[in-house]
């Protein structure tokens, strides 16, 4: 057993980790942030997908070990329920949120595409998430919500504009 400090939305963490403990394990288990979901376990359909130190990982695939001295944003980190964060809102208002299972790791892959450009095309948005997988929007109103998002959080729109 190795014990690893990380900051976990931005609060300084503590984790008890066994060798091959991945990180995804050590944020639904030991800090029961459920909003990383496992879902293939190889990386593939990225509902683990959080943000480490500010790039998009899977942390179904990440030793915990490997995260140490980091800092791991995950979607709970990111609003509150009184006070959703623009893409989250975002995500309500185009109907994005399907049955719901995949749009944590997509909001999180959102928010790394507009945190690394604040005006992307939805070209740019649909690279960004290719790599995460969902059955039941058809990826139309996700591409939508991130476009919105970004309008938004760049002072275009106000949050009650559509």
């Amino acid at each position: 057993m190795n014990t690893i400090q990380l900051t976990i939305n931005g609060k300084p963490c503590l984790a008890t980790v066994e060798e091959d403990t991945t990180l995804m394990q050590v944020l639904r288990d030991q800090f029961r942030l459920t909003g990383v979901k496992e879902g293939c376990t190889i990386g593939l359909c990225g509902s683990c997908t959080v943000l480490l130190d500010n790039k998009v990982t899977r942390s179904c695939m990440l030793e915990a070990t490997r995260a140490a001295g980091k800092s791991v944003l995950t979607v709970e980190g990111l609003g509150t329920p009184e006070n959703l964060h623009p893409i989250q809102q975002a995500f309500i208002d185009c109907g994005a949120v399907q049955c719901g299972f995949c749009i944590p790791g997509l909001i999180m892959a959102a928010k790394y595409i507009i945190d690394k450009n604040p005006t992307p095309s939805r070209e740019e948005i649909r690279r960004g998430i290719s790599t995460n997988h969902c059955r039941c929007t058809g990826y139309v109103q996700i591409v939508d919500a991130i476009e919105l998002a970004a309008q938004r959080m760049r002072g275009e729109l106000r949050l009650t504009t559509l």
